[in-house]
């Protein structure tokens, strides 16, 4: 390029700031090391330039700048999916674009980049609207659906992808615009499963649904009591209608004063349950896992949907963590006992190991199809350690180790996908997160789209690599 700017960094950095109507950040200014933490504190972003957009404007001002001065680029808003560390490149937060529009009658909320589902849940709800949103309130409600979206009412709705019917975003070529079904169906498609790696996301504009309450919560047993909890729920779920969504989690809690007495030093079983029928066949659903034995704790009933992050009272303040996840077609009984036992009291990496009830809505294809990929799976299988409880090296052998106890593995779901590894790589290589079809016509858009490959993210396409 002829411009002076795109070899002068100073010059560069000078001319982004009088175009951004947000902040313009290098290393050193105030508020450069705060923008770039995440609620993932495991690893972070080290760019050269973080800018805080204002609006779309300022966001297409960052890419024309990274492209001009060939630097990557990542996104950050809430921080809870951290994408590949911007390190010497230009980091976008987009939290600042907060904007919600209901539109009631079509069932529809236009939703900005910076939003997290939270305000949505609270702007629906006064239309008696819910969006698809997952176990955590506060995560982002883009990059939530960019990676397919898997959420409390899954197995009746579907992904969260499915519902999306359009994307305003940034692509490379410094170009703003709004992709829906008929204007370019092909990155449309790609966008609702791996929308990451094509563009800066500005807003969306996605369905919501009828529901105004649910028969949900969850029970906690004390799997010293109940230790085959893992194979029961597996058999409860072979009989579920697709209104009721569920998961169990086998956590070992350390024996801390931090935690509470209830707790400590425990090996619980949660098993967490959103159904949209009514509350008396909901007691009828869940009677059989009532009948394991006494509960810890018993929170389900009937609620407003406004209440729905108290499910999984997933934590709210920000930490450090790794783990992974495999996606299944089955998962018999002879699996279930040994991630129960990899997952016990007493190993040398504490593990918290989740199962997810998929089938239904999720099985099926969307009216338009997206690249949400192995909707043939049943269950998924998800691992996660804290950060300092055991060695990073340990850490990775015993996710391994679990995951590999798995048969019929189909891939794996990109919103759980957390932190990366000791050597900074994710456990698997981010192809199979989508149909091998599907991650060559994605590495294929990404060619002719992104050549120089300037969005980067956890679950990145490279152009020209691809099966």
């Amino acid at each position: 390029m002829n411009d002076v700017s795109a070899t002068d960094p100073d010059a560069a950095l000078a001319r982004l700031r009088a175009r951004v109507r947000g902040k313009v950040l290098a290393l050193g200014d105030d508020g450069f090391d705060a923008g770039c933490a995440g609620f993932q504190t495991a690893y972070r972003h080290r760019p050269a330039v973080l800018v805080r957009a204002a609006g779309a404007e300022d966001v297409v001002a960052a890419v024309a700048h990274a492209a001009a001065c060939e630097l990557p680029v990542a996104v950050q808003a809430t921080g809870h999916g951290l994408s590949v560390p911007a390190d010497g490149g230009v980091l976008i937060d987009t939290a600042g674009l907060a904007g919600v529009t209901v539109d009631a009658q079509a069932r529809t909320a236009r939703i900005e980049a910076g939003v997290r589902f939270a305000a949505v849940v609270d702007a629906g709800a006064r239309y008696g609207l819910a969006p698809l949103n997952g176990s955590a309130p506060d995560v982002g409600v883009v990059g939530y659906l960019l990676g397919g979206g898997l959420g409390l009412l899954a197995r009746q709705f579907g992904y969260a992808a499915d519902h999306v019917r359009a994307v305003e975003l940034v692509t490379a070529d410094g170009a703003a615009r709004r992709v829906t079904a008929d204007s370019d169906p092909e990155l449309f498609w790609a966008l609702r499963g791996a929308g990451a790696n094509f563009g800066v996301v500005t807003a969306v504009e996605v369905d919501l649904v009828p529901v105004t309450r649910i028969y949900g919560g969850e029970l906690v047993f004390d799997l010293a009591g109940t230790p085959g909890l893992l194979a029961e729920y597996l058999r409860w779920t072979e009989t579920l209608p697709e209104e009721l969504t569920s998961s169990v989690s086998l956590i070992g809690y350390p024996d801390l004063p931090v935690l509470p007495e209830r707790l400590r030093g425990r090996h619980l079983g949660h098993v967490r349950i959103a159904y949209t029928g009514d509350s008396r066949t909901g007691e009828e659903l869940v009677a059989p896992l009532r009948a394991l034995g006494p509960r810890l704790t018993d929170t389900v009933a009937e609620m407003p949907y406004t209440e729905c992050g108290a499910i999984y009272n997933d934590p709210p303040q920000p930490h450090a963590y790794v783990g992974d996840n495999v996606l299944l077609r089955e998962f018999g009984a002879g699996q279930a006992d040994a991630v129960a036992k990899l997952a016990a009291p007493g190993t040398a990496v504490p593990c918290v190991v989740d199962v997810r009830h998929l089938g239904g809505a999720l099985g099926r294809a969307p009216e338009v199809s997206n690249a949400v990929g192995h909707r043939d799976a049943h269950y998924l299988l998800r691992v996660l350690t804290p950060v300092g409880l055991a060695e990073p090296n340990e850490v990775r052998a015993a996710h391994r180790a679990l995951l590999d106890t798995a048969d019929s593995v189909v891939g794996r779901c990109q919103n759980l996908v957390y932190g990366r590894y000791a050597d900074g790589a994710p456990e698997r290589p981010a192809d199979d997160f989508w149909e091998p079809a599907d991650h060559r016509r994605l590495t294929d858009l990404k060619t002719r789209l992104d050549p120089a490959n300037l969005f980067r993210s956890n679950r990145n396409i490279a152009p020209g690599k691809h099966n």
